[in-house]
C-alpha cells in the first residue's frame, strides 16, 4: 500500500545527478521518522531491533514491492535525538545517523562502531534511475548476492539483477535466470546485510570500475532497502529469512534422488528407466517427464501416442516407489481450440500490451501467449488447471522458462502486467514473474493435493522465491569448471536465504567424461537438491551409463545419501525455520578468516553443519585442504587432524574429500530403495569426540503431509558435553511414533572401552566400519587408484530407545 506524502515542487533532470540535498522538514513518525527536502522523501523506519528500512523516493508517494517482504509489523523500542544538524535513531543493535546537509545514512554497532556508511554523494537520482553509494571500508568484503557467478568475495565486480534465459553461461557470466537483491559486508569482526527491495533491473557494484564506492541501483522506482545488522553472519541470514519468508518443509522425497532427462519418451523408456534403478538396487524417488511429454509442447496436456496412459503409467511408477514432476512452462500456444488459450483470451487472464492486445512471442509450441501471474484471477484460473496433472497422479512440479523466456530474448519493455491492481510495465514485473509462477503452481499443488506438501522447482526468481520453490542453477555445462561454479552459485544462494537449491548434476549441456560424472555424483550427495539432468541428443547421462567403476561409485554415494537422510531431514526442519543454508559456505560459521576467501578454498562448505566437503576436480589425485578451527576427522577413515591448517589430502575418484567436525552428532539409518521404504528399527548415531560439544535435534513426521503443524512429529534433542563426557538424550516431544526402537552408538577418535547408561556400565563392542561399498575388481589386474576406506575398530554401543530422558556417560 503507498503511502501519501505532499506534493514536491521540484523539476526533473533527465541526464544529471540530482542528490536527496537539504532536509528542510522532519517529523517523528510511530515507527521512525520521515524527513522531506525540496528534492525527494526519506523514510526511516525500524522494523526490528536488528532491522532500518530506508526508503527514499521523488514522487509524492512510496511505491513499495507488494511480493517480497512477509514480516509483520513489530512494536520496537527506539530512541530519536537531534543534535548537531543530524538525527539518531537507537535501537538495542543498531544505531543510525541521518544528516540534515545531504541525507547521508550512517549505522552503527549497538558500542558506537561504523558498520557502514554512505559516501558522501549519498541517495540520488539520474533520470529515474536511483542509487545509493556506500563507503569501502579497509578490508571490506561482500558475500551472497544469490545467483550470481564469480568468487566468493564480490569485491572487485559488478553484477545485474535481470533474469535471464541463458543457456550454456559461462562460469564467470552474469546476470544468470533469479536475482536475489540480497548482500552481506563483512569487517574485522562485525557484520551486515543490505536487502535492495525493488524488483526492477538493478546493479550491485563491489568497486568495479572506481576506487571511491561501492554502490546498488534500480533503474525505476524508489530507493528501497533493508539495512540488517545482527552479531553473527547467520543471525543475519535469519533477519534476512525473517523479512522475506523461510521455505515451508517440503516432502521427504524430494530430497532423495531424483533423475530427469530432456527428455524421456516413450512411457516405455520411463518404465524402463525405473526398473533400472531397482534392478540395479540404486535408491531413487524421483522421475522428471520433460516436454516431450506433452501433445506438441502444449502445456496440460499428454502426448496421446507416447503416454497414451498417464494415469497408468504413474500408479505403476508409485509401486516402485517412484514420484513424477512435470515440467510446466508459461508459454501458451496460440491455438483456437487448446482449451487454456481460449480461457485465457476469454478471461483476459495474459499479459498484454497498453492497448489491450496480447503479447505474443515465440516458444516451444510455437507463438504463444503468456498467463500474467501478477493478477490473482490467472492464478485461481492455473490452479484449477493443474488439476489435469494431479488426477492422473503428478505430485511435483517443475517451472521452467518463466523469466520469462522466449526466442529472440528481447522482451518488449512496454508490455503490462496486472500487478496486483497496480499495473506495471515489464521493466517492473519480469525479475518477480517466475517468483509469481511458482506461487501460483504451489497453490495449485495444496489446492489439488489436499494435505500433501507440495514440492515445487523453480528456474527463476526473486527474494522471497524460497517461499514457494526450490531453486536451481539453469542450463550447465559437462565441465569440470562448471561443477565447482554450481557449488559456489548453490553456497551463494545459500547465503541469501534459500537453503533448497542444487545443480543439473553431469551438466545439462555437453556429456561429461566418466570421472567427472563419478565426482559430481559424489558431490551430489552432498547437495541440498540431489538431481541429475541431461539434454536431448547426448548420450545417455544416467548413473549406469559410463561404465561399470562410475556405475559403483554413484551406487554408493546414492546409498550414502539415504542413509544419511535423518541427519538431513531434520536439517530441512530446522532450514524451515530459521532460513539458514543446508550447504553453508565457510564465510558463515568462519567469516573472519581470511583463508576461506582465497580461490583454492572458497569452494569449500559445510553440509549439514557437521560435514567439510572439499570439492576438487575429477581429475586431482591429490588436493589442499583448508580446515578451521577446531578438530577434525576425516570421514572415512577417522585420521584426525587440527583445524587452522591447510593439510593435503588423497582424493582418489572414489573419495570426495570428506571431513567431519569434532564434537559432532550425526544420525543414520540403513540401506533403503527409495524415502518412503521402511527402515530396519535401528538409528545410528555417530558421536565424535572434541573439545566443542554440539546439539543435534532429531526431527521425525509422515514425510507427506501438513499433520506436523498440529502436533503429528517426533522429536527430541541430542546434545554431547565433552566437559561432562556425556551424550544427554531429551525426552520425545510430538505425537507422532518414531520409526527407530533401537539406539546405536558409534563412538569416533573416542578412548573408552566402557560408558555408563541406565546406572549400567556397558562394555563396549567394536567392528570394521565402512561409509562406502568397496568397489567390485572388475579387471583382474590389479588397481591401486580405488583404495576401500574404512575404520577398523569402531566402538559402538547398542540400546533400545526410550521416550524418557537417555544419558550416556563416561565417554572419554
Amino acid at each position: 500500500m503507498t503511502q501519501s506524502l505532499k506534493p514536491l515542487t521540484h523539476t526533473y533532470s533527465s541526464s544529471r545527478y540530482i542528490p536527496i540535498g537539504k532536509i528542510e522538514k522532519w517529523t517523528k513518525t510511530i515507527d521512525g521518522f520521515l524527513a522531506e527536502s525540496d528534492t525527494a522523501q526519506v523514510k526511516i523506519s525500524v522494523i526490528r531491533e536488528g532491522i532500518i528500512r530506508i526508503q527514499a523516493s521523488r514522487n509524492s508517494s512510496f511505491d513499495p514491492n507488494p511480493y517480497s517482504i512477509v514480516a509483520e509489523a513489530n512494536t520496537v523500542k527506539f530512541s530519536l535525538k537531534e543534535k548537531d544538524e543530524s538525527l539518531h535513531l537507537q535501537t538495542s543493535l543498531i544505531q543510525v545517523q541521518f544528516d540534515f546537509q545531504n541525507g547521508i545514512c550512517s549505522f552503527f554497532d549497538k558500542d558506537g562502531a561504523l558498520l557502514n556508511k554512505d559516501d558522501s554523494l549519498g541517495i540520488s537520482w539520474i533520470g529515474t534511475e536511483v542509487t545509493c553509494y556506500k563507503e569501502i571500508q579497509a578490508s571490506e568484503k561482500f558475500i551472497g548476492l544469490g545467483e550470481k557467478t564469480g568468487n566468493l568475495n564480490r569485491i572487485g565486480r559488478a553484477y545485474t539483477n535481470w533474469n535471464t534465459d541463458y543457456f550454456g553461461y559461462g562460469v564467470n557470466d552474469d546476470p544468470l535466470y533469479a536475482s536475489i537483491p540480497f548482500y552481506i559486508g563483512l569487517l574485522d569482526e562485525k557484520a551486515y546485510g543490505i536487502y535492495l527491495d525493488n524488483t526492477h533491473k538493478s546493479v550491485f557494484n563491489f568497486g568495479a570500475s572506481t576506487n571511491r564506492f561501492a554502490y546498488f541501483n534500480a533503474e525505476d522506482g524508489d530507493m528501497d532497502y533493508y539495512f540488517i545488522h545482527q552479531p553473527s553472519v547467520s543471525q543475519i541470514i535469519s533477519s534476512y529469512a525473517e523479512l522475506t519468508g523461510t521455505m515451508k518443509m517440503p516432502p521427504k522425497w524430494a530430497l532423495g534422488y531424483q533423475q530427469c532427462r530432456y527428455s524421456y519418451y516413450p512411457d516405455k523408456e520411463v518404465l524402463t528407466l525405473a526398473n533400472t534403478f531397482r534392478d540395479k538396487e540404486m535408491p531413487a524417488d524421483v522421475i522428471y517427464l520433460d516436454i516431450h511429454h506433452m501433445e506438441e509442447y502444449k502445456v496440460f496436456t499428454f502426448d496421446g501416442e507416447k503416454f497414451s496412459d498417464p494415469r497408468g503409467l504413474i500408479s505403476k511408477l508409485k509401486e516402485k516407489g517412484f514420484r513424477v514432476i512435470v515440467i510446466l512452462d508459461p508459454g501458451i500456444k496460440t491455438e483456437a481450440g487448446y482449451i487454456p488459450f481460449d480461457e485465457g483470451k476469454a478471461q483476459g487472464l495474459f499479459v498484454n500490451y497498453p492497448d489491450g492486445k496480447e503479447y505474443i512471442a515465440q516458444v516451444w509450441p510455437g507463438w504463444c501467449a503468456f498467463p500474467d501471474f501478477t493478477n490473482p484471477k490467472t492464478r485461481t484460473w492455473w490452479m484449477e488447471k493443474m488439476a489435469f496433472y494431479t488426477e492422473a497422479g503428478v505430485d511435483g512440479f517443475w517451472t521452467d522458462m518463466n523469466e520469462p523466456a522466449s526466442w529472440g530474448q528481447f522482451t518488449p519493455n512496454l508490455i503490462e502486467f496486472d500487478y496486483d491492481g497496480n499495473t506495471a510495465s515489464h521493466r517492473k514485473a519480469r525479475n518477480i514473474y517466475g517468483m509469481q509462477m511458482a506461487k501460483s503452481t504451489q497453490e495449485g499443488s495444496e489446492a489439488n493435493l489436499p494435505n500433501q506438501r507440495p514440492f515445487v522447482l523453480t528456474r527463476s526468481g526473486f527474494a522471497g522465491v524460497q517461499r514457494y520453490a526450490a531453486v536451481w542453477t539453469g542450463d550447465n555445462v559437462s565441465t569440470e569448471e562448471h561443477m565447482l561454479a554450481g557449488i559456489r552459485l548453490v553456497n551463494s544462494l545459500g547465503l541469501s536465504g534459500i537453503p533448497f537449491s542444487g545443480y543439473d548434476l553431469g551438466g545439462f549441456a555437453g556429456e561429461a567424461t566418466k570421472s567427472l560424472y563419478a565426482r559430481w555424483m559424489s558431490l551430489g550427495a552432498f547437495s541440498p537438491l540431489f538431481r541429475a539432468h541431461s539434454m536431448i541428443n547426448s548420450n545417455d547421462s544416467e548413473p549406469w551409463a559410463f561404465g561399470e567403476e562410475v556405475e559403483e561409485i554413484s551406487r554408493s554415494y546414492m546409498k550414502l545419501r539415504y542413509k544419511l537422510l535423518p541427519t538431513l531431514y531434520s536439517k530441512f526442519r530446522q532450514s524451515s525455520q530459521t532460513g539458514l543454508p543446508i550447504a553453508a559456505s565457510l564465510a558463515i560459521d568462519y567469516a573472519y578468516d581470511p583463508l576461506v576467501f582465497l580461490p583454492a578454498y572458497q569452494n569449500q562448505y559445510l553440509f549439514c553443519d557437521s560435514f567439510l566437503i572439499a570439492p576438487v576436480e575429477s581429475y586431482r589425485e591429490i588436493t589442499k585442504v583448508y580446515l578451521p578451527k577446531g578438530n577434525w576427522y576425516y570421514f572415512f577413515t577417522d585420521q584426525p587432524s587440527k583445524g587452522g591448517q591447510v593439510i593435503y589430502q588423497d582424493c582418489p575418484l572414489n573419495n570426495l574429500p570428506v571431513f567431519v567436525k569434532g564434537g559432532s552428532i550425526l544420525a543414520f539409518q540403513n540401506d533403503i530403495a527409495h524415502t518412503a521404504a521402511k527402515n530396519d528399527g535401528i538409528l545410528r548415531i555417530h558421536l565424535y569426540a572434541g573439545n566443542e560439544g554440539s546439539e543435534y535435534i532429531h526431527y521425525e513426521d509422515d514425510g507427506v503431509s501438513f499433520d506436523f503443524e498440529s502436533g503429528e512429529y517426533h522429536e527430541r534433542i541430542f546434545t554431547f558435553s565433552p566437559d561432562e563426557q556425556k551424550l544427554m538424550i531429551s525426552e520425545a516431544t510430538g505425537n507422532y511414533f518414531s520409526h527407530f526402537d533401537t539406539l546405536r552408538i558409534y563412538l569416533h577418535g573416542f578412548t573408552t572401552d566402557k560408558v555408563i547408561y541406565d546406572e549400567e556400565t556397558i562394555s563396549l563392542k567394536q567392528k570394521s566400519f565402512a561409509f562406502l561399498d568397496k568397489l567390485s575388481e572388475f579387471d583382474p589386474l590389479p588397481d591401486l587408484g580405488f583404495p576401500h576406506l574404512s575404520i577398523p575398530k569402531l566402538k559402538y554401543l547398542e540400546i533400545t530407545i526410550q521416550s524418557k530422558k537417555m544419558e550416556i556417560s563416561g565417554l572419554v
